[in-house]
């Protein structure tokens, strides 16, 4: 199908005098000095055709894959990395460029195939992946660039569906199932009917799937603006518990008489009310003034925009963290003798669950890291406003406690209070909550520059003598609390509390002898 029968004509003119022409230039005369017949295929082709913009460009090529992208990798300064050497794909990734900006990271991936580039299409998994371009037709800046598009991939983009290309795709590849519902929340597309029933057939084969691509698939889904409304329909598909079997036993479980709803769907509200939080999503039980009581700013913006690891930022970890904050109630779920429902000890053997979990499908030790904190102390801030604002020594334990998660923990407090109430949210007790909030944020980020480090260990072992050992730091943590909380200001005071301190303790140390 060419681009006027798609409707989609002169969707590659502005590849013209484009980074990417240049880029694509130099790998189709690397292929052709070698005779290699290639196209661009796939996702690339997709975004071009939606206006999009993507780094990512997969190139199928009838030559030896292997061979040729670290021939590309060398001729480009970049770098290349093995994927599958059976199916033979390999990865050149480029140096990000010093200009112009924005930088970007290029990625190439090469592939091979033999036979005909239908036949390979027929291989792939959806109809609007389906799709190819002849490379030497692309760079040579042809009038009218031909889509190849067997299955009617550009009827489905038109129509922003979802569509499988043959009814074996999700067995052939099981990741699959993921992607599709990451499409779609990246898309803004729909899912074709016999596409979900698919699903529904097929989503417990997703326990076959490596855990890195399990995660790479919900990292991209949680980055989604709005993801929050489809990890339901994951649900509804069967592939949130057969993704995460441990959230299995939290259908169901009935909660106190302030929730909403069981700890299933309290778990998904939860990363729902996320979205609206990061102003990314809407709250179906609340209108413009309740969040509008929630604090927001550029600087918060950029802190949940902050890259964590290799495809992680700091709000996909919040929505992961909220989904499964209360992963633990089902095992420490209690009724008392009055029959009051208590879950006690459930943020913290969620931690531990939770790690246990994002282990299994190969997060990375600082990803788990945020996700532990987020759960095991995301009912602190609740606590810390009761019954007035909180201290500054209690802020300064938050944080001490809490470190870089600290921030994302009050968010969380946030989203859990909404996904709590529900449609009976109370709003004074929101605007309590918000105040508290606020508060925090407010004696964390100060106007005015942190206060300055009054003495160090060196300070402490000189002055008063003292080895170098877990009593040096506990004296400084003492210092540091005390100044937090407004106790100490100068030098002269620090000195003269640890001074006092050792004083106590040297007395209490000669009565027990």
């Amino acid at each position: 199908m060419g681009l006027a029968e798609a409707g989609l004509e002169g969707s590659f003119r502005p590849l013209a005098e484009s980074i990417v022409r240049s880029l694509l230039t130099e790998v189709e005369r690397i292929l052709a000095q070698q005779g290699i017949e290639a196209y661009v295929v796939g996702g690339w082709v997709r975004d071009v055709l939606l206006g999009r913009d993507t780094a990512d460009i997969d190139i199928a090529l009838t030559g030896d894959a292997l061979a040729i992208a670290p021939r590309v990798a060398s001729a480009l300064g970049g770098t290349c990395v093995l994927l599958d050497e059976v199916n033979q794909v390999a990865r050149v990734v480029l140096p990000v460029p010093e200009e112009p900006a924005p930088k970007v990271q290029w990625q190439l991936d090469f592939s091979s195939f033999s036979g005909t580039i239908e036949a390979d299409l027929a291989r792939r998994d959806f109809t609007i992946n389906a799709l190819a371009v002849n490379l030497h037709q692309l760079v040579r800046g042809r009038p009218a660039v031909q889509v190849i598009d067997p299955f009617h991939g550009g009827d489905d983009l038109r129509y922003r569906v979802i569509r499988v290309v043959a009814e074996s795709v999700f067995t052939a590849d099981p990741v699959r199932l993921l992607r599709a519902v990451r499409l779609a929340a990246e898309l803004g597309f729909t899912m074709d009917e016999a596409t979900e029933t698919l699903i529904q057939r097929d989503a417990r084969l997703i326990a076959r799937v490596a855990g890195e691509r399990v995660r790479e698939e919900l990292l991209r889904l949680l980055s989604a603006p709005g993801s929050g409304r489809f990890l339901p329909y994951l649900d509804k598909l069967g592939l949130l518990t057969a993704v995460f079997p441990e959230m299995a036993p939290t259908r169901g479980v009935v909660q106190p008489g302030e929730h909403a709803w069981d700890v299933l769907e309290h778990s998904l509200k939860t990363v729902v009310a996320i979205d609206f939080l990061l102003h990314e999503g809407d709250w179906e039980y609340a209108d413009a003034p309740v969040l509008s009581l929630a604090p927001w700013s550029v600087t918060l913006a950029q802190h949940f925009d902050q890259e964590i690891s290799s495809g992680s930022t700091r709000k996909a970890l919040l929505r992961l963290g909220g989904l499964l904050h209360d992963i633990a109630k089902p095992q420490t779920k209690a009724i008392e003798a009055g029959g009051r429902i208590r879950f006690l000890g459930h943020a913290q053997e969620g931690a531990v669950a939770a790690a246990s979990t994002l282990e299994r499908l190969r997060f990375s030790g600082k990803e788990i890291r945020l996700v532990e904190l987020l759960i095991r102390h995301h009912l602190r801030p609740g606590q810390m406003g009761q019954p007035e604002l909180p201290t500054r020594r209690a802020i300064y334990r938050f944080f001490r406690d809490t470190g870089e998660a600290g921030i994302d923990i009050l968010f969380l407090s946030l989203a859990d209070h909404l996904a709590t109430r529900g449609p009976a949210l109370d709003p004074a007790h929101w605007q309590e909550h918000t105040k508290v909030v606020r508060y925090v944020l407010e004696q964390h980020w100060p106007e005015e520059p942190h206060p300055a480090k009054l003495i160090d260990g060196h300070d402490i072992m000189n002055i008063f003598g003292l080895n170098p050992g877990p009593k040096v730091g506990e004296l400084l943590e003492v210092v540091r609390e005390a100044q937090a909380a407004g106790e100490v200001s100068s030098r002269e005071a620090a000195l003269d509390l640890i001074k006092k301190l050792l004083e106590k303790q040297g007395s209490i140390e000669e009565e027990e002898h």
